[in-house]
């Protein structure tokens, strides 16, 4: 007795025998299965395809109907809706296969070449669609992904023997978007199944149109010797020829991978189309390549974009000899409809499917991150990264470095070096502060602007000493510094300048290689010389140096963002949790504590230094930052030096202002309002509660509604109180703390 169930299939529940497919169940109980168009049941053409069980895009002839299967049909005219749920997070498990030889085909082309290898001995490995193991994409190596019910499978081999095939034609007429149209092999497994197809006609190459009655066929017209015939059908099949399987093929032409069989014949193009739908996929017509071609795209891979055709789920499965058909009559340079690219997946994967094996958090960790969350600490994203936010009170934080030692996981920062005959230049030209005249072992803070004048970015440019050739040049070498959030760019940005220039000079980015530790606070001297550096070897304010600290090389920097002594312990990133448990253990009776940045937002507001993008806007000038006095104007070029000069007369009435507020901290980002509490006039950037103050330090942009004759207004309204303004830095204005 013949198993039957039911399945939902666009919200109706449908009749299903054992054995059917999605489509071929549709179609038995009167359904499309997608919006219309002929059908090839062989998984080469996009008019079957349908959200299955949430996975859009599902060839249905290709799966196997199942009790409880929920089908969607994709929207008419329209892209499925993103796919969510247990299809976006599925665990799917991967297998990594080194083979001698893939066959993929078990037809008779596979079979016989299967065949062929193992009589040389070689060791051969079948993929076969019929037997589940689908071959979705090729890549160098060779390499094929194969998909299985149980597993992705990434299979190396030294040769790969594609013998997928060949499929049959789709007809491009006038309504051949209609539903009820059939190739020979279709309407074959649907007689098989038992389908009835009621009164069918079938055409060859004498087909002109089909005709229905808006969704099925009604009726076929043909032509022959130039007389026009219509027959009344129900359903229609077509057979107007072959044509290669050979998406995989079109993927790469690769060493070591070859073509047999019906997928390597070259088949006899069909008539040029006049009329009707060319790609089912993209909805692409005759008319819309006609209209490309005139607009002069007159080769495949052009005619391809400018249309869609062959950008769809088959990948020109079906419409690339009708797209070349076409192109061949319009031009007598056979290059012109070759065969366009086809780029991997040959069939579409789910994302689980794809990322199998792989894993990739988009907020990178430092090598202290263990270490972080085995102290307490909360972690948050800021600047790509994963940071501690804080370790169970920042303000016992802010006071270990305001008044003993801290420790600071800075191994974010983006890190470059620079050397090179035109190094000098180089970074002249970059940074509007002049660089010729820092020395060796000496660093000095920098902005970097677009050309446009705009701060996107600021660091630190630290001189080392020169490289002395065998000739006795010297070429000069810099170590630079950038933000968290700008070192992403700061490569590609500075080798397209010195691209640009064409000058001789060498960047290598150390950022993912070397690990930084802040250490900060007025015990951090102490603290140092504890792990073995003398003291006469710490580097002062400004200086840098290459010491060794508990066993670790590192390159010391005296920078402050703090506001307190601090030393950056540039170091290899294997050994820095080695050298961060050492600090850790070297300073217990300090009162040494690790401190996050909510704390060190807090302390860097104080005293007054700002963070790019916080405490910035996109087209944001060192003039509306007060940081005028990092820029050189007379120096011959820099970055956005024109940009600059032509503004610097100009009323501007954006300022970064510092305000002391009483009471807890603001919302960063509320507005900033005049004194009469009604007019928006700016935005806070960036607040904190100061423990040493007793009241909320703010700064905020100021844009409008102020004189700049009479200066910046002394009250303002946040948060519907009082903010005052304030001077910056708010700590330590003569900057004794961080030179001590």
């Amino acid at each position: 007795m013949t198993e039957t169930f039911r399945f939902v299939y666009d919200g109706l529940l449908l009749d299903a025998v054992a054995g059917d497919s999605i489509a071929i169940s549709a179609i038995r109980n009167s359904q499309a299965p997608a919006h219309g168009g002929p059908l090839c049941l062989a998984g080469d053409c996009g008019n079957c395809v349908a959200t299955v069980d949430g996975v859009s895009w599902v060839r249905t002839c290709q799966v196997d109907a199942a009790p409880g299967l929920v089908v969607q049909r994709h929207p008419s005219g329209s892209a499925p809706s993103w796919s969510s749920g247990p299809v976006m997070t599925a665990d799917v498990a991967i297998e990594y296969l080194h083979l001698d030889a893939v066959v993929v085909g078990a037809g008779r082309s596979g079979t016989e070449a299967a065949e062929a290898l193992r009589a040389e001995g070689r060791a051969v490995t079948v993929f076969d669609s019929s037997d589940g193991c689908e071959v979705v994409a090729l890549y160098a190596g060779p390499m094929v992904v194969v998909r299985t019910s149980e597993a992705m499978l990434h299979a190396h081999a030294h040769s790969v023997v594609l013998a997928t095939g060949s499929t049959e034609l789709l007809p491009v007429v006038p309504g051949n978007s209609l539903d009820g149209i059939y190739t020979a092999g279709a309407a074959a497994k649907l007689v098989a199944a038992g389908v009835d197809l009621g009164v069918c006609v079938s055409v060859g190459s004498d087909l002109q149109s089909f005709e229905g009655d808006g969704k099925r066929v009604t009726s076929v017209t043909t032509k022959s010797n130039g007389t026009s015939t219509r027959a009344l059908a129900h359903s229609v099949i077509v057979d107007q020829g072959r044509s290669s399987r050979d998406v995989l093929a079109r993927m790469h032409t690769l060493d070591g991978v070859s073509v047999v069989g019906s997928a390597a014949q070259e088949y006899q193009l069909p008539l040029a189309p006049v009329e009707g739908v060319v790609c089912a996929c993209s909805k692409t017509t005759v008319e819309d390549l006609e209209g490309v071609w005139d607009r002069g795209f007159r080769e495949t891979e052009l005619m391809k974009r400018s249309s869609l055709c062959g950008t769809g789920t088959c990948q020109g499965a079906a419409c690339a000899p009708h797209l070349q058909a076409f192109i061949a009559a319009r031009t007598d340079d056979p290059a012109a409809a070759q065969r366009f690219t086809a780029r991997a997946a040959a069939k579409q994967v789910t994302m689980a499917e794809a990322g199998a094996g792989f894993f990739s958090d988009p907020w990178k960790k430092t090598p202290l991150h263990a270490e972080h969350v085995a102290l307490g600490a909360k972690m948050d994203r800021f600047g790509g990264w994963w940071r501690p936010w804080h370790y169970g009170d920042h303000v016992s934080e802010y006071w270990a470095v305001r008044e003993a030692v801290s420790l600071g996981d800075v191994s974010t920062l983006g890190k470059l070096v620079v050397s090179g005959r035109d190094a000098i230049e180089f970074l002249e030209r970059l940074y509007p502060t002049t660089i010729a005249d820092i020395k060796p072992g000496r660093s000095r803070y920098v902005l970097i602007l677009n050309e446009r004048g705009h701060l996107f970015d600021d660091g630190m440019v630290l001189r080392e000493e020169d490289r002395i050739g065998a000739d006795g040049s010297a070429t000069p070498r810099f170590t630079l510094s950038f933000t968290s959030g700008g070192a992403t760019n700061a490569e590609a940005w500075m080798r397209d300048w010195a691209e640009t220039w064409n000058l001789d000079v060498h960047i290598m980015d150390r950022t993912m290689s070397l690990a930084a530790i802040n250490v900060t606070g007025p015990l951090g001297s102490t603290l140092l010389q504890r792990c073995g550096v003398a003291q006469a070897d710490i580097p002062k304010f400004l200086q840098h140096r290459r010491l060794t600290v508990a066993g670790v090389p590192v390159h010391a920097m005296r920078l402050s963002f703090t506001g307190e002594a601090s030393w950056e312990l540039h170091h290899p990133w294997n050994r820095s949790v080695e050298l961060w448990r050492a600090l850790m253990a070297a300073g217990t009776d300090l009162g040494i504590k690790p401190h996050g940045l909510q704390a060190l937002f807090g302390l860097r507001l104080e005293k007054g230094h700002i963070i790019v993008g916080m405490d910035t806007e996109l087209d944001t000038t060192p003039r509306r930052i007060s940081h005028e006095w990092a820029v050189k104007m007379n120096k011959p070029f820099f970055l956005g030096q024109e940009a600059l000069a032509r503004t610097e007369a100009l009323v501007d009435r954006r300022k970064l202002i510092g305000l002391t507020i009483e009471g807890v901290a603001p919302t960063e980002g509320c507005p900033l309002f005049a004194a009469d509490g009604t007019t928006i006039v700016g935005h806070v950037t960036t607040t904190f509660a100061s423990p040493l103050f007793g009241h909320t330090v703010a700064m905020a942009m100021l844009k409008r509604d102020w004189d700049p004759l009479a200066g910046v207004p002394n009250s303002f309204v946040v948060d519907g109180r009082v903010a005052l303004l304030a001077e910056t830095p708010f700590y330590d204005k003569e900057g004794s703390r961080a030179r001590a």
